[in-house]
């Protein structure tokens, strides 16, 4: 029997992470379509104008594509148990880690995909032949799957990861990971026993990435047993059955996190505001927004590196800014104290960049 919804992804592809883990956590009944080559042109391209999974295609033919957006509408159909905490703090917090979980920890899951060839190269392309061209052959699946896999492996360098600043990545990811061992050592989730947005943006990279891949899910099951557990509790198909932490609570074990993301992330993201406003007044009569609009400087560690500027990025963020720019004012001083002691001090009232929508699965400015 075919199920209601069908999610159009692929085992190996990072997005499709959330989302699978989102329909499971949810008891959403779904069927994964393999994204084949076939189905791309045949579906996914027509019906989204782009060609990024996963996607996801609703009973009465809705068809969604970005993780956020799908998980948004599927949140309007299957509102409990909620991934949005219904308290302020804990939303505001749960919306800024989905934004670290998307749209930073792709730095590591890359670089520990692309660059341990030795062990992984053979795993990967073979994944992407498979997904492409199931059935076929497996010398034509891993010649196709290079060739693909190679444009894939060409963004590495786009995401800022170098020899240079390899070692600090790779420092920078084992503190990271220690932090989260210590986390969830107490905690079943992110925020308690109820996974939140912020559990599914950070599953994306941890499952397909550094969790499926041999060379970092050695690392992972080895260095941070805990976090290799969460990550097949946000897989499994257990039903949600806990609550966030009561009262409004931040544990004490997220401030490490929440500060490496000021550290290393929030600087990009001011960074992203100030050059696409200069873009904007440079190109005035655009209407689309590029995927990145040139390349700035940013440091891991204390190593400078050079990335493309990502405006996607911003859009996730204005997410969080645009919650907590409707906090009452006592919600915000509450805010404010924990994001100042986390390192974002006033950059949230500070922010003031162009407003960012999607529409048509293409980013535009708001007005």
């Amino acid at each position: 029997m075919t199920a209601d919804y069908r999610l159009y992804g692929a085992e190996f592809s990072l997005y499709s992470g959330k989302v699978r883990a989102y329909l499971r956590k949810k008891g959403i009944p779904f069927e994964e379509i393999n994204a084949s080559l076939r189905v791309y042109k045949k579906f996914i391209i027509p019906r989204t104008g782009v060609k990024y999974i996963p996607v996801v295609q609703t009973p009465d033919d809705q068809v969604y594509q970005d993780t956020t957006v799908i998980i948004d509408a599927l949140e309007q159909r299957f509102p409990e148990p909620s991934v949005y905490p219904a308290t302020p703090l804990q939303k505001l917090i749960a919306l800024l880690l989905e934004v670290y979980g998307d749209e930073w920890l792709l730095l590591y899951a890359m670089h520990y995909r692309w660059n341990y060839p030795a062990t992984n190269y053979r795993f990967v392309i073979g994944e992407f032949g498979k997904m492409l061209l199931p059935g076929w052959p497996g010398f034509i699946q891993r010649w196709l799957g290079k060739r693909v896999g190679g444009r894939f492996h060409g963004a590495v360098a786009k995401l800022g990861v170098s020899e240079h600043n390899r070692a600090a990545i790779e420092s920078s990811y084992r503190q990271l990971l220690a932090d989260l061992q210590a986390h969830f050592s107490q905690y079943d989730y992110l925020l308690g026993k109820r996974p939140s947005i912020a559990d599914f943006g950070f599953i994306g990279p941890f499952y397909a990435h550094l969790y499926r891949d041999p060379y970092p899910g050695k690392i992972l099951r080895t260095e941070a047993p805990a976090v290799a557990a969460w990550v097949e509790r946000m897989h499994s198909t257990e039903p949600v059955t806990g609550a966030f932490l009561p009262d409004d609570e931040i544990p004490a074990t997220l401030l490490p996190v929440l500060r490496r993301m000021a550290s290393e992330q929030l600087p990009v993201l001011l960074d992203t505001e100030q050059r696409l406003t200069q873009w904007r007044s440079q190109n005035p009569a655009a209407v689309e927004i590029p995927r990145s609009i040139g390349s700035h400087a940013f440091k891991l560690e204390g190593v400078s590196g050079e990335r493309v500027i990502l405006p996607y990025s911003l859009w996730m963020f204005q997410r969080a800014l645009k919650y907590y720019q409707r906090l009452l004012p006592a919600q915000q001083a509450a805010a404010d104290q924990l994001l100042a002691d986390v390192g974002f001090a006033d950059a949230m009232r500070g922010f003031s960049g162009p407003r960012l929508i999607r529409r048509d699965n293409r980013l535009y400015f708001a007005d």
